[in-house]
Parts: C-alpha cells; sequence; structure tokens
C-alpha cells in the first residue's frame, strides 16, 4: 500500500507540475507561441490550453477536489497528449525527438491513473 501511494503521487506530482504549472512559467515563452504558430494553432488555442492545463494540475493535486473532476482532468490531460502527438507526427513525421514526450508522459498519465484506482480500493 505504501509502494501504491508513493508510485501515485510521484507520477501525478509529474504531470502536475511539468505539464499543469509549466505554463505558468512559460505562459509568454516565444519558442512556444512559434511551435503553436508552427503546428497551425491560432494563438487563442496556446492561452486556451495554458489555462485547462494549470486547472488540471491543480485538480491533481489537491485531495479535496471531486474524483468527477480529478477524472475530468485526466481526460484532459490524455486527450492533450493524443493531440499533441496526432499534431506533432502530421507537421513533422515520425521522429523519436518529436514523438517522446507526448508518448512519456501519456504513459506517466496512466499509470497515476491506475494507481489512483488502486488506492480508491
Amino acid at each position: 500500500m505504501k509502494k501504491d501511494k508513493i508510485i501515485y503521487w510521484a507520477t501525478t506530482a509529474i504531470i502536475a507540475v511539468m505539464v499543469g504549472f509549466m505554463p505558468l512559467v512559460m505562459w509568454n515563452n516565444p519558442e512556444g507561441k512559434v511551435m503553436m504558430e508552427h503546428l497551425g494553432y491560432p494563438e487563442y488555442f496556446g492561452t486556451m490550453l495554458n489555462i485547462f492545463k494549470i486547472l488540471g494540475g491543480v485538480a491533481l493535486l489537491v485531495p479535496q477536489i471531486p474524483n468527477k473532476i480529478k477524472e475530468w482532468a485526466y481526460a484532459g490531460f490524455g486527450f492533450d497528449f493524443i493531440a499533441a502527438l496526432v499534431s506533432l507526427v502530421a507537421v513533422d513525421g515520425i521522429k523519436v525527438e518529436t514523438v517522446a514526450a507526448p508518448v512519456v508522459f501519456f504513459a506517466i498519465l496512466a499509470v497515476s491513473y491506475i494507481y489512483k484506482g488502486k488506492l480508491a480500493k
């Protein structure tokens, strides 16, 4: 049980910090704007995505947030990673450096979700 908690909180923290709170630091990063433009997304899409990522990071980390909201956060991050993978492959083709980040983060998210379920039992 202790091992399960450690795995859950470690993977959840990675997602929440690296994906959920990184937008706070990188909000006006020119490289991020160039990437969104490269992928063909309008500027407002990046702003909307950043807001949802921050809300999702908070939802995953705060224990008092209802499980239904956490489920939405998990789904949102899952959709984000899948959409990032599809967008990157569609524009740049299949390259390890292109697909690695969304695939790795999706795997970490899946482990967090699985262990969330284990701890709920």
